[in-house]
C-alpha cells in the first residue's frame, strides 16, 4: 500500500522490527543454541511474513514455517531462501508446486506421500519431508502405534529425504504438564522405534512457543520437550499463549494499532448510539467517531466493553462496534479534538493496552485478534536501530 492511499485513513498497524530481533533473542537464549524454526503462518499473525521473515532471515533464521503452499510460494517470491516448512501437509494437486518451489512438506498421510514422491520423481531430486505424528491433538499426524510402520514406509520411497520428525503440544500453556508428559514418552517410543528400524531423522522438534517459555520444572516434569529444534510464534511477536505462561521472560510487543479520532459529536443526555440502541447516554457526552471496525480486525465482542487510549487516558467504547467504525466517550477526557490519536493495542504515554487484553475483553485469544486485522489496516514498518527511521509500509 503506497503512502498517498495510507493517508487517506489514519488506521495503522505499526510493527516494531527491534522488538521483533528482541524476542528472537529471548527464544535463542531459552532454545540454548538449538535451531529456530520461525513460525510465519496467517501473514505471520498478521505482522506481514515477507517482512518479518526478511528480518528474521537478517538474523540468521534458516527456517521458517507457514501453513499453506500458497504462504510459501510468497516466501520464495520474496527472494527468502533456506527451509520453507508447510505445516499443513500436502494437497495432492499441490505436490509438483512444493517440489517447483523447493518447500519440505509435512508428511501424515500415505497418499500424499506417493504424490510427492511421483512429483519429486519427475523433477528428477529428492523432496525433503518432515513427518507428523499425533501424539495426542487429536489433529494431524500419524497415530504412535501405526507411525512406525508408516515411517519404515516412507524411507523406501526413493525421491522422499526425511529430515524431520514432530509433533505439537495440546496444552503447554497449561500449568499442569501431565499431558503434554504423555505426549513427550509417546513422540520419544516412536522415535526410538524409528531409530531401531534403522531409519536415521535428522532432526525432531516439539516446542511451540508456550514450551520454549515454559520453567525448568515443567520440562523437568516432562522430560525436556526442546529436542533439536524449537517452533516459536506468538512470543516472536511479544504476545504469551496463555496467562501463566513465561511471566518471567522479557518479550516486547512487536504490533500496535493506532487510529485518530474523525469527529467529535457532544450529544445530549439520553442519545443512543449505533446499532441496535445498547447504550443511551445517561449524561450530556462527547463522543468521538473511530475510523477502525471489525472488517478491520476489531471484536464486535468490545461493543459496551472495550476501551482505547486517547491523550494517555482510556476512553470505553459505547454502542456497537461497527464494520468500519467505532465510537468511544471522551467526555473524561480533557482537550480531545479531532485528529488526535487513539490507541486501540499499544501504549500511549503512561497508560497501554495489550493484546492479551484486547483478546480477553472479546473472549478470545492473542493469537485471533493478532491473525484478524484486515489487510485493509496499513502495516507501517518501524526499525529503531536504524536511527528510527521508518522501515516502509506495506
Amino acid at each position: 500500500m503506497t503512502a498517498a492511499v495510507a493517508s487517506l485513513r489514519p488506521t495503522t498497524a505499526h510493527i516494531d522490527l527491534g522488538a521483533l530481533r528482541h524476542n528472537l533473542a529471548q527464544v535463542r537464549r531459552l532454545a540454548d543454541a538449538r535451531e529456530v524454526i520461525a513460525i510465519v503462518k496467517a501473514d505471520a499473525y498478521g505482522h506481514g511474513a515477507v517482512p518479518v521473515a526478511r528480518a528474521l532471515a537478517a538474523e540468521g533464521v534458516t527456517r521458517f514455517g507457514v501453513a499453506l503452499v500458497e504462504e510459501g510460494r510468497a516466501l520464495r517470491e520474496a527472494g527468502i531462501r533456506g527451509e520453507v516448512l508447510v505445516l499443513g501437509g500436502v494437497v495432492e494437486d499441490q505436490a509438483a508446486e512444493i517440489v517447483e518451489l523447493g518447500l519440505t512438506a509435512t508428511i501424515f498421510h500415505a497418499g500424499h506421500a506417493d504424490a510427492l514422491n511421483e512429483a519429486a520423481r519427475r523433477a528428477g531430486r529428492a523432496a525433503p519431508v518432515h513427518v507428523k505424528i499425533d501424539t495426542g491433538m487429536g489433529r494431524l499426524g500419524f497415530s504412535p502405534d501405526a507411525a512406525p510402520d508408516a515411517v519404515v514406509a516412507l524411507a523406501r520411497l526413493a525421491f522422499l529425504r526425511l529430515e524431520g520428525l514432530m509433533t505439537h503440544f495440546a496444552d503447554a500453556d497449561l500449568a499442569d504438564p501431565a499431558y503434554a508428559r504423555e505426549q513427550v514418552a509417546r513422540f520419544d517410543a516412536v522415535a526410538e522405534a524409528v531409530r531401531c528400524a534403522g531409519v536415521r531423522i535428522p532432526i525432531r522438534h516439539a516446542a511451540n512457543s508456550a514450551a520454549v517459555m515454559a520453567t525448568s520444572s515443567w520440562r523437568s516434569a516432562i522430560g525436556g520437550p526442546l529436542y533439536d529444534a524449537v517452533r516459536p510464534g506468538l512470543m516472536l511477536y511479544g504476545a504469551r499463549p496463555g496467562p501463566a505462561v513465561g511471566a518471567g521472560v522479557d518479550l516486547r510487543p512487536v504490533l500496535s494499532l493506532t487510529t485518530r479520532i474523525l469527529v467529535l459529536k457532544r450529544v445530549p443526555p439520553g442519545t443512543p448510539i449505533s446499532y441496535g440502541r445498547t447504550f443511551v447516554t445517561r449524561r450530556e457526552s462527547l463522543i468521538a467517531v473511530l475510523p477502525i471496525g471489525y472488517a478491520d480486525g476489531y471484536p464486535r465482542a468490545l461493543s459496551n466493553a472495550g476501551r482505547v487510549l486517547v491523550r494517555g487516558r482510556a476512553a470505553p467504547v459505547v454502542g456497537r462496534v461497527c464494520m468500519d467504525l467505532t465510537m468511544v466517550d471522551v467526555t473524561d477526557v480533557p482537550g480531545a479534538a479531532e485528529g488526535d490519536e487513539a490507541v486501540v493495542i499499544g501504549a500511549q504515554g503512561a497508560a497501554a493496552i495489550t493484546v492479551e487484553e484486547v483478546a480477553a475483553g472479546a473472549g478470545t485469544i492473542a493469537y485471533e485478534i493478532l491473525c484478524g486485522i484486515g489487510p485493509r489496516v496499513p502495516r507501517r514498518y518501524l526499525d529503531a536501530a536504524s536511527a528510527g527511521r521508518d522501515a516502509g509500509e506495506r
